[in-house]
């Protein structure tokens, strides 16, 4: 039975439609919470995949948040070793920084659905599944990163150019989020109600209204890209 280690922190930002995917597979799913985990004992290496998932924090923050320097040492053992990875948000700037490339803040925060651009080199990966003509794709972040040395580059948008890029055999990250399900954003909604009410032109009931209207065609073609790509890496 394959293994999957979720390394979480946040509880309501969690693997979303993975997990189903998961539990249909029988595979054996592990959280563990990334602020509260006993970094020298875990073994990045252990789990047949690891995901590591989104947060509120951002990734360079080591001196509010001294954990993240053991998460990133652990990334960068598993990329190391090209065992298969997949970063979501905060993951992915983690990843990034694991593999040397610079995180920084945005010029602009994007919150709520938005369309990916796909690049030609998604168009023979999974990641063709979040074309902006199958679906709108869900967005909650204000840092972005350069792309990494070797990585390739699979979407981006307008205002935030590095979307998601693969590495490696087996690594995929995106700065988006192509695993969440309807059902669960409302927690998101209460969970981040200071951000959104600083964010200018953001509110809930366009949030909840927008998701209502996308959330399915997400969850449908997110469905897609991740079987997609755990078949690919021959999970």
């Amino acid at each position: 039975m394959p293994s999957v280690t979720a390394i979480r922190h946040v509880a309501f930002e969690d693997l979303g439609t993975l997990d189903d995917i998961f539990s249909e597979r029988k595979w054996a799913v592990e959280y563990v919470e990334a602020a509260t985990l006993d970094w020298a004992r875990f073994d990045p290496l252990a789990s047949d995949l690891l995901v590591v998932l989104g947060g509120p924090i951002g990734a360079n923050d080591e001196k509010s948040y001294p954990f993240l320097s053991a998460e990133i040492a652990a990334v960068k053992q598993r990329l190391a070793a090209d065992r298969p990875t997949l970063g979501i948000c905060l993951g992915a700037q983690l990843i990034a920084r694991a593999l040397g490339a610079k995180v920084f803040a945005a010029g602009e925060k994007e919150i709520g659905w938005k369309p990916l651009l796909l690049s030609a080199a998604a168009q023979s990966s999974p990641v063709r599944h979040l074309s902006a003509e199958q679906c709108f794709m869900f967005h909650w972040h204000g840092d972005s990163f350069d792309l990494p040395n070797g990585a390739v580059l699979l979407a981006g948008t307008e205002a935030c150019l590095h979307q998601s890029f693969s590495w490696g055999r087996g690594t995929l990250a995106f700065q988006c989020h192509p695993e969440v399900r309807a059902r669960d954003l409302e927690k998101w909604f209460v969970g981040h109600a200071v951000e959104i009410g600083a964010a200018s032109g953001t509110n809930v009931p366009q949030l909840r209204s927008d998701t209502q209207r996308y959330a399915a065609d997400l969850e449908r073609s997110g469905r897609l890209c991740f079987a997609g790509w755990l078949d690919q890496l021959g999970l």
